[in-house]
């Protein structure tokens, strides 16, 4: 009987699936969990993530390369080896070769990465010779190191001003600008969010969706970042002190996280029947 009340708890305690929580509490940072793979070290990156050494014979590598838009920005490429992104596990606990990427300007972070691809705007790079960084962390955020070096890799930018009627510093002949703003795609929903001093208003609570239903995402921040839906990768620039808005089609059912990247937020979870 002891046995298997003991066996029971531990059930209770891991989940069916005996994967940790892919979600953390509104409002709140993530928090890392524990896990078995390599040696957690007490070193940690600028944001408090603890370093998670593994031996440098197949451990995870990633080269990023930068290519100008046509249009707005740069792309930017991640080369990876001995690693895969796990978008649908963040917040689970450190699987062997897996987990998500960061992007840092100049040492500040400026998004989270889950796949090979990102599209960088020229409104979130200030004129000048830059340094980009995209380093590898585990689905429970520590990040992957050798040799208490964290995995990552570094590209150089230089952003040039953006005249009038360019993108990005990237010239697009002399067609003028548009004279009236594209209207906003229609909703089925709005959900008008705030941040300020670290803090969301209102607070951070669940939004009940129907599946196939359109929610408008209005956010304002008091500084720049990044909004991100998770299961959907959808992401927005956020520029400070202005308001930004996501529509998307709720497609998908589950519950999902709307986050902020820098401040590491919970802005609200949708969830999709």
């Amino acid at each position: 009987m002891l046995a298997l009340a003991l066996l029971l708890a531990g059930g209770a305690a891991t989940g069916c699936g005996g994967r940790a929580t892919t979600h953390h509490k509104p409002g709140t940072s993530h928090e890392q969990a524990s896990g078995s793979v390599g040696t957690l070290l007490t070193a940690t990156d600028a944001g408090g993530h603890r370093f998670r050494e593994v031996p440098a014979e197949g451990a995870p590598e990633v080269q990023l390369t930068v290519r100008p838009d046509s249009e707005d920005g740069w792309n930017l490429q991640l080369a990876v080896k001995n690693y895969r992104f796990t978008p649908d596990s963040t917040g689970g606990a450190a699987l062997p070769g897996a987990g998500h990427a960061h992007l840092e300007l100049d040492g500040r972070k400026l998004a989270r990465l889950y796949g090979p691809w990102f599209h960088l705007p020229a409104a979130q790079v200030p004129e000048g010779a830059h340094t980009l960084t995209v380093r590898l962390y585990a689905d429970d955020h520590t990040a992957w190191a050798v040799a208490g070096k964290p995995v990552e890799g570094t590209a150089q930018l230089t952003a040039t001003a953006t005249a009038p009627g360019q993108a990005g510093g990237h010239s697009h002949g002399d067609t003028p600008p548009p004279t009236q703003a594209p209207q906003p795609e229609q909703a089925d929903r709005t959900v008008t969010i705030t941040v300020r001093d670290g803090k969301v208003s209102p607070a951070p609570a669940r939004t009940e969706l129907r599946r196939g239903e359109r929610v408008a995402l209005r956010v304002t921040s008091d500084r720049a970042d990044t909004l991100h839906v998770h299961g959907y990768d959808k992401e927005l620039a956020l520029p400070a002190g202005q308001e930004a808005t996501l529509t998307l089609t709720a497609d998908r059912t589950g519950l999902f996280e709307v986050e902020t990247h820098t401040s590491g937020l919970v802005l609200t979870q949708l969830l999709v029947r």
